[in-house]
């Protein structure tokens, strides 16, 4: 059928006014979008949230009621000190986490655990932590100040790197593990420099060891089969290792740099 000059123009016409509308609402859509852009401020705010969505070294609602409580309110070393007081320069609060800093040849010198200042007998302990490659460090709990060492008194978790330390590691010296007591095969640890989670349960005399969600060791202190093992391993020699029963929580400084946040404790 012969169309005529005027029929042909309409639904082009049509069309050239669907685009220019549909542009026109683009445009005001970009418009919006960019009015709604999060400041500067709400990124700074916002910067110690994850993924998530929890925000670090807080307490949720949940576990305010439950009875937890922040060892580590992530912007000082407020309840915390150094081991027997000593001299030290090793440890800061920074970026959010506790900071232990490396050396590479300063092992010792200005340099010490960081203890609670408070005692703990029964509890459930909560602590995020990552070391540097080759890395090496602890958490001690049931702390008695009686010795040269903290780890000569309580008990230690130990935080190592498994795959890259530069040296030989037996079992009962990997991550996870009641070091030198009780070995834990089954910890799986995250990649160097990533972040990993440790509970530590202590209930009159029975512990365990916890990593990223995963039960790893189960022992019982003070038993007949805990001082026969104590007896002819590493603490043979030691003769207060364990003892304690009411004690301080460490952060071992082993002259490796490591991080801790979102430490808390529920006593129980």
């Amino acid at each position: 059928m012969k169309q005529t000059a005027k029929t042909l123009f309409q639904p082009i016409a049509f069309l050239l006014l669907f685009v220019l509308v549909s542009c026109t609402d683009a445009a005001e859509s970009t418009t919006t979008s960019s009015d709604n852009l999060p400041t500067m401020e709400d990124t700074i705010q916002n910067q110690t949230s994850v993924s998530s969505g929890t925000v670090e070294n807080a307490l949720s609602e949940t576990e305010k009621s439950n009875g937890w409580r922040l060892l580590f309110d992530g912007k000082s070393t407020d309840g915390w000190r150094s081991y027997q007081n000593k001299k030290s320069d090793s440890w800061s609060a920074s970026g959010g986490t506790l900071y232990c800093k490396g050396s590479a040849s300063d092992k010792s010198d200005l340099r010490s655990d960081l203890i609670t200042t408070d005692k703990f007998e029964n509890f459930d302990l909560s602590v995020d932590w990552k070391i540097s490659p080759e890395g090496n460090s602890g958490i001690i709990y049931l702390v008695s100040e009686a010795f040269k060492s903290s780890y000569l008194s309580g008990p230690e978790y130990q935080l190592i790197d498994d795959a890259g330390f530069p040296q030989k590691l037996e079992d009962w010296q990997k991550t996870g593990a009641n070091y030198a007591m009780n070995a834990a095969p089954a910890a799986k640890t995250n990649a160097v420099g990533e972040w990993n989670n440790t509970r530590i349960v202590v209930n009159k005399g029975r512990v365990e060891h916890w990593l990223n969600g995963e039960k790893v060791v189960d022992y019982e202190l003070w038993t007949d089969k805990w001082k026969q093992e104590k007896s002819t391993g590493k603490w043979k020699d030691a003769p207060g290792y364990g003892l304690t029963k009411k004690g301080h929580i460490a952060l071992q400084d082993h002259g490796s740099e490591a991080w801790f946040r979102n430490i808390k404790i529920k006593e129980l």
